[in-house]
């Protein structure tokens, strides 16, 4: 039980101020005088301001309430190799039993599974803390224990932005000298023409203290007609020509040689993935008369936007002669040399619709096709 006194005043405190001063003055100027009854004026003056200031007499009962200690347990993927597991359950139950020695401590467990706010791969333990402290006042706050690896990618860049003054500690659940290696996609090419050759960038990283400086690191490219292996110093960025044969998905694979103690091996290899795409197929249509199915290989070739298409039709086939001049038919002659002798190499298909080899073009220039 606690005993205060309160003021709560009747008039404003700069009112307050000025009426004090006022009477200082006063009560100087009646001792300096001699007045008779100086000190029993000088006392009313005071209970006048005293009962101004309205004191009031105020009986607390306080609870005392406990402190909160928050335990944070990373539970993403990392924990769960090399033994980390079974550490994390170790430093569980050691923390228990040391905090719950101390009085008037109340314990919080967060479980972190990481991938939170992004990746399900990233570990987000300030994000899930954060949560967890919604309902707790900063200064109930006695501290923060976070059991990790210590791969953490929410690190806050000011621990202002934290909201809270406690101390923060981590217990890392691994060993002094443990290392893993893994393979980082530098850029890759999502597509790429067929018959073309695009570049891969592509870096072998090391989590060794010297982060692998002067280790040699052997990599094993698997394409689908060859496999080859190099060797490229680790941490160093290295080009890998990835071309692209036919059209569709085109696979790269490229794995690391593993190296004993590693961590996991999970992340020593990948899988490069990107389409192969045909330039527009040029498509020449010959048709050998007028018909209702010319129309159809029209529309289907022009449906494809991919396709660039030249089509010509033969109205007039030389054997057909009706005494009509030249000059007075709207027709233009047959392109033959343009198209199967000079041009022919810039298609990639022909096609020769009801033709029935009407002698327009010469057996020199279907030999060119066939070629």
């Amino acid at each position: 039980m606690n005993w205060t006194i309160e003021f709560l005043p009747y008039l404003p405190v700069p009112y307050l101020v000025g009426g004090a001063l006022l009477a200082a003055i006063i009560a100087l100027l009646l001792l300096w005088r001699g007045r008779r009854g100086a000190l029993l004026r000088i006392t009313s003056l005071a209970l006048l301001l005293l009962a101004l200031a309205n004191p009031n007499l105020k009986q607390e009962e306080r609870e005392k309430l406990s402190n909160i200690a928050v335990v944070v347990l990373d539970q993403s993927a990392s924990q769960r190799i090399a033994g980390r597991a079974e550490r994390t359950e170790a430093l569980r139950g050691g923390l228990a039993q040391a905090l719950g020695t101390l009085q008037d401590l109340e314990i919080r467990w967060v479980e972190s599974s990481g991938g939170a706010s992004s990746s399900a791969e990233e570990t987000t333990l300030f994000a899930d803390l954060n949560r967890a402290l919604a309902d707790v006042p900063a200064e109930r706050l006695a501290g923060v224990v976070m059991v990790t690896d210590g791969q953490i990618h929410d690190v806050p860049a000011d621990p202002k932005v934290l909201g809270f003054e406690a101390p923060v500690h981590a217990l890392i659940a691994g060993t002094p000298d443990e290392f893993d290696n893994r393979l980082e996609i530098v850029s890759a090419p999502r597509f790429g023409l067929v018959g073309s050759e695009q570049t891969v960038e592509i870096r072998a990283v090391s989590s060794r203290r010297d982060g692998g400086r002067g280790r040699m690191a052997s990599l094993e490219i698997r394409r689908a007609d060859a496999e080859e292996r190099i060797t490229v110093p680790f941490g160093e960025t290295v080009r890998l020509p990835f071309p692209f044969p036919h059209a569709g998905a085109v696979i790269m694979e490229v794995q690391l040689a593993a190296e004993e103690g590693e961590l996991t091996l999970a992340n020593n290899r990948i899988a490069l993935q990107a389409q192969g795409v045909r330039e527009n197929l040029r498509v020449l249509l010959v048709s050998g008369e007028p018909h209702a199915g010319e129309r159809t290989w029209r529309n289907l070739l022009r449906s494809d936007a991919a396709v660039d298409l030249v089509h010509f039709t033969i109205l007039r086939p030389p054997e057909k002669q009706d005494g009509t001049p030249i000059n007075q038919l709207s027709l233009i002659a047959f392109p033959t040399r343009e198209l199967f002798s000079e041009k022919l190499a810039q298609f990639d298909l022909i096609i020769f619709d009801r033709y029935q080899r009407r002698g327009v073009l010469p057996l020199i220039y279907l030999d060119n096709v066939a070629r």
